[in-house]
């Protein structure tokens, strides 16, 4: 005699444990909504351990820095400027687009010591160097890949191709959001994104509830938040019921996790509503803290974006991203590179003396830099190389980023490039040695910050990764 349950249809099964699952999954997101001693929001599955930091603003410069101009100053370079490079430095280089015989270019600006630290930095960074001795940089930065988007993947997600999660997606995962009323991973943008996209804050195969949510600084800040013209929050609230109700019932039937998270994500973005409106209006501060960061309500800028990156942190979002574009310069860097510092240098200065100030930067981590470097070679914009309209190529093997805050010691020179820049050789940090350490410093394990997939457990770091104990407090 056949045993009942061999008869029970696919439909009846997924009716009834479907019903269980989608409830459970229903309640792990909805409990991020209820209060929790002393945090605020329930986290998701984290920290593995006592944080240095609570959240972190992240400001990617989109086309690659040049770290021989800004902070990695090369006597020997100089020089040798305009002399052709020896061969034995090319031998087993890869390069972008840079060809034929290839001159050595040293940097057409001043670099002095800063601070009590002595941090190295160019003419092109004085706000910057004003608040030397609380960043640490990280000069023997190195990645595998050597064009923008892949590179661009590979910092934020551990991997160059599309489909991974995004370190902001991995960070909710482990530590969830501390406030109820707005997402806990924002992006903003200064300029177009860069060559991935929105790829770059993806959720990739983890649950869409931790997708980046991209605020404007200018116009409507979310999308498709305010209500329908002639609709009253009344209405919404009704409507949202309805569709609350529908997706609840269909959350039974199927136990579709995706589901659970469209519930969560139209409450949040009702509270929203309230919540965003407040946070994206700058002209509540006062005139000196607009002076300091050169932000203008009203306005869409870098600077903009760093003050309203410090107000999301202040109300507990867990990870800020920042894209400034248009630092791919191959060719006009005499003009283009001092164009792109005075973009960003005060405003990026302002946040990390504004979040010490108000005792923020203890617990916020600020990480600064590009996906790739620059190379010590001259490229011309027309081919030509000529001085006046040079540039420098992509850069895989050595460059510099910055961090303060969360933890990182400040007025610190980690790494150490040769004479010339080309190669790290001292203090090497790989993109998955920075991940790992972010992450440590946020209370994560990177190799126990997993989650299981097409059969197999992945993590931002993939296989790879230390913590870079050396810059750690």
């Amino acid at each position: 005699m056949t045993p009942d349950f061999l008869h029970v249809s696919r439909r009846r099964f997924f009716s009834q444990s479907g019903l269980a699952l989608g409830s459970a999954a229903l309640g792990s997101l909805l409990a991020r909504d209820l209060p929790a001693a002393g945090q605020g929001v329930v986290p998701q599955i984290g920290p593995h351990f006592a944080p240095k930091a609570k959240q972190v603003i992240y400001l990617h410069m989109i086309g690659a820095p040049s770290q021989l101009d800004l902070f990695d100053y090369k006597p020997m370079l100089q020089k040798l400027d305009g002399q052709r490079c020896p061969d034995e430095l090319l031998k087993g280089k890869r390069f972008a687009f840079i060809g034929g015989e290839m001159t050595l270019a040293g940097s057409q600006f001043q670099f002095k010591k800063h601070g009590q630290s002595g941090q190295e930095i160019s003419e092109l960074l004085p706000h910057l160097a004003t608040v030397a001795d609380d960043i640490c940089l990280l000069k023997g930065m190195h990645t595998n890949e050597i064009n923008h988007a892949p590179a661009q993947m590979f910092l934020h997600s551990g991997f160059g191709q599309g489909g991974r999660p995004s370190m902001g997606a991995w960070v909710t995962y482990g530590l969830g959001s501390d406030n109820r009323d707005l997402p806990s991973y924002v992006v903003l943008l200064s300029g177009p994104p860069g060559g991935a996209g929105t790829a770059l804050w993806s959720t990739g195969f983890l649950p869409s509830v931790y997708q980046g949510v991209q605020f404007r600084g200018t116009g409507e800040p979310v999308l498709f938040l305010n209500n329908p013209e002639g609709h009253s929050r009344a209405d919404r609230r009704q409507v949202l019921d309805a569709v609350r109700a529908l997706n609840e019932q269909q959350l039974g039937i199927v136990g579709d996790p995706e589901i659970a998270t469209r519930i969560s994500q139209y409450e949040m973005a009702f509270r929203m509503q309230a919540s965003v409106p407040e946070l994206m209006d700058i002209s509540q501060e006062s005139q000196a803290t607009l002076d300091m960061y050169g932000a203008q309500p009203g306005k869409a800028s870098f600077a903009n974006n760093c003050l309203l990156a410090r107000r999301l942190v202040e109300r507990g979002v867990r990870m800020v991203q920042l894209y400034d574009s248009d630092w791919d310069h191959h060719g006009g860097l005499d003009k283009r590179l001092r164009a792109k510092a005075k973009d960003v240098d005060q405003g990026m200065a302002a946040l990390v003396r504004d979040l010490k100030q108000r005792g923020l930067l203890d617990e916020t981590l600020v990480v600064w830099g590009g996906e790739f470097g620059r190379t010590p070679l001259r490229q011309g914009a027309d081919g030509s190389g000529a001085k006046t309209t040079g540039g420098r190529d992509h850069h895989k093997d050595a460059y510099t980023m910055w961090l303060a805050g969360g933890g990182v010691k400040g007025g610190l020179t980690h790494g150490r490039t040769d004479e010339m820049g080309f190669n790290v050789v001292e203090g090497g940090v790989h993109t998955h040695d920075l991940n790992a350490t972010l992450l440590h410093l946020l209370g994560l394990d990177h190799e126990r910050l997993t989650f299981r997939y097409q059969g197999r457990d992945f993590r931002l770091t993939d296989v790879h990764g230390k913590v870079v104990s050396n810059i750690l407090i």
